[in-house]
């Protein structure tokens, strides 16, 4: 958190993809003590899956109501960001799946979300899948556009595309 509130990262980042929108002052939150805490009589649980879509990724389980806060480790409707991933990452974010799969929700809440999607625990299999997809086309094309163009194909209804763009360039440099 610390490295991406500094000030380069803000100017040189976060300020050109959301000109405007990134608030003047910012906090870096403090680590739990005990991995957790209580609200309203319910257990949140902390949750450590490793590499998603950036490194220590965690999540959210509520175990009283079958309830997982999956921050960037899901994605529901919207292209996952791959930028920061190679098939290592990629094989590392599928575990970080079988993870929160295990705690075995009845409602999980993506990170990243299409208005108007609902939070059925299948769009951890549907991240999965697009993982898998993208695994198979990067080696079955030969550019960044190619790969780009037929990942549309298979998940055209997804939103933010410019991330899958990202994703294409990242995996097939020119």
């Amino acid at each position: 958190m610390r490295q991406h509130i500094s000030p380069e990262s803000i100017e040189g980042f976060w300020n050109k993809l959301f000109p405007g929108q990134i608030a003047e002052r910012l906090h870096v939150a403090e680590a739990l003590d005990g991995g957790g805490f209580e609200l309203e009589g319910h257990s949140l649980i902390a949750v450590g899956v490793g590499h998603t879509d950036t490194d220590n990724t965690t999540c959210l389980h509520i175990p009283s109501i079958d309830l997982v806060v999956a921050g960037d480790a899901v994605y529901n409707g919207v292209h996952l960001y791959l930028g920061e991933t190679d098939a290592t990452g990629r094989r590392d974010w599928i575990a970080a799946l079988d993870k929160i799969a295990a705690l075995r929700p009845a409602a999980v809440i993506a990170g990243h979300k299409a208005p108007g999607t609902d939070d059925e625990p299948r769009i951890i299999a549907k991240t999965r899948k697009y993982i898998e997809d993208f695994d198979l086309l990067c080696s079955e094309t030969s550019n960044a556009g190619e790969l780009y163009s037929r990942m549309l194909d298979l998940h055209s209804n997804r939103l933010n595309p410019g991330s899958l763009w990202t994703a294409a360039k990242a995996a097939k440099p020119a």
